[in-house]
């Protein structure tokens, strides 16, 4: 499964997966351009196993549904690749009312993941991959303010989240040792993309010159997707295909741990119908009768 599949880094990471055999479900908003990318990535590799459902990572109830839609159909998933990603210019708010950036880059990744924890550890050495960004090394995780309210910023609510990022796939990767699923983040480098969509036409002209292509970008990604090396690292920030070291901030593991309890609040039970109690607050299994 890869959010974000139908423009940029997304787009190349499903071309190249496929082109390698792998069967795909592509949550996607717009279920019109969903449908021409599946038909694109078909002609273009011969894959016609590129199933889609429609999933608006700007609500929570759209992410249950796609969830409830997936565990449906498949009884087991061997990668995850939280891709998709948004950069606001003005503060704005999702469909459950949670500041944007904060929504849709952690809340919506970290909901998803969780609720496919079931399908993704039953699977022998399956993966799961979020994108994140170097711009995490000038975030801070403001706990008293996780949303803004106080004084928005979009460099500030972007770079938060991307830390966010980070920490998420730490906490996950502690949480599930012992299992053979591994977790890893990564930043795809400074990459022309419509995550600027909305920045001055005039600072993306000249940040053109220096940007890197939606495929060279997505390179990291299908490394951690594909290789046998990468399946052997768990807990890691790559760049460049390597492990590199994340700032202070996302090495601390008690602010990830406070993240998680915090994310869960915000998203609240994982599974409909049954209740979640303390004891299952801090694991991946977060839910019993």
């Amino acid at each position: 499964m890869l959010t974000g599949a139908t423009s940029g880094i997304g787009k190349e990471t499903a071309l190249e997966l496929a082109k390698r055999g792998m069967k795909l479900v592509l949550p996607v908003r717009n279920m019109e351009k969903g449908r021409t990318l599946r038909e694109e990535i078909h002609q273009i590799t011969g894959n016609g196993h590129i199933d889609l459902i429609e999933c608006d990572l700007a609500s929570m109830a759209s992410i249950r549904a796609c969830a409830e839609e997936f565990l449906s159909k498949y009884d087991r998933l061997d990668l995850l690749i939280n891709n998709a990603g948004i950069w606001e210019m003005k503060r704005t708010l999702s469909k459950d009312g949670i500041e944007m950036v904060f929504a849709v880059n952690h809340l919506a990744p970290f909901l998803l993941t969780n609720l496919l924890l079931e399908p993704i550890k039953s699977t022998p050495q399956s993966r799961i991959i979020t994108v994140s960004s170097s711009a995490h090394r000038q975030g801070k995780i403001h706990f008293d303010d996780l949303e803004g309210r106080q004084g928005w910023n979009t460099i500030k609510a972007y770079a938060q989240s991307k830390l966010a990022n980070v920490l998420f796939t730490r906490r996950l990767a502690h949480l599930l040792e012992g299992t053979s699923t591994t977790v890893n983040c990564l930043h795809p480098g400074f990459v022309n993309t419509s995550l600027f969509e909305k920045f001055p036409r005039w600072m993306m002209r000249l940040a053109s010159l220096i940007m890197l292509t939606p495929k060279k970008g997505a390179e990291t990604t299908i490394f951690l997707a594909t290789s046998p090396r990468a399946g052997e690292i768990t807990g890691a920030y790559f760049a460049r295909k390597k492990v590199k070291s994340p700032s202070a901030a996302a090495r601390d593991d008690a602010s990830a741990k406070k993240l998680w309890e915090v994310s869960m609040e915000y998203v609240g039970p994982i599974r409909q119908g049954r209740r979640q109690t303390e004891s299952s607050k801090d694991s991946p299994v977060l839910v019993q009768n």
